[in-house]
């Protein structure tokens, strides 16, 4: 005698498929081609690329150094002279820090939509970015920027 469940139309298709026999049949793209990653993704993984090589470098220099990614910068009329500009537009900050009973480690934004919007293609990005990360550490650091490229 037969189960009622072997006698259902479809009991040996494979559980992960749908009523239709439709359904994910695998992976949705082969394993050697990278997903779908956002410009923000893109981005964070431009600015880590030169902070770790920063960092490699000058290890002791910047060990409480903080690097932040923020989309726009704050509306404020006007900017102090650690924010690096292009025009009007801020492009980054450098925050120098507080040492003290509430030390505050120094900190480097950098402003991803403005910096985009300047970039022509992919690698005219890495390029900004690289530029404008170097541009901070060597103000912070009290030292030519060419030193550090």
């Amino acid at each position: 005698m037969t189960s009622p469940e072997s006698r259902r139309p479809g009991a040996n298709r494979r559980a992960h498929r749908d009523r239709h026999g439709r359904g994910l049949r695998g992976r949705l793209v082969p394993a050697t081609v990278p997903l779908a990653r956002t410009k923000a993704e893109i981005f964070d993984d431009l600015v880590l690329d030169t902070v770790e090589t920063l960092e490699r470098r000058f290890a002791k220099e910047l060990a409480g150094v903080e690097f932040a990614v923020e989309d726009v910068p704050p509306d404020l009329n006007v900017y102090d002279s650690d924010v690096l500009e292009d025009g009007e537009v801020p492009l980054a900050r450098l925050l120098p820090g507080r040492p003290g009973r509430q030390e505050v480690p120094p900190r480097i934004v950098l402003y991803r939509r403005p910096l985009e919007f300047r970039a022509m293609d992919r690698e005219d990005l890495a390029d900004l970015v690289h530029d404008v990360i170097i541009e901070q550490v060597a103000n912070l650091l009290g030292v030519d920027p060419d030193e550090l490229a």
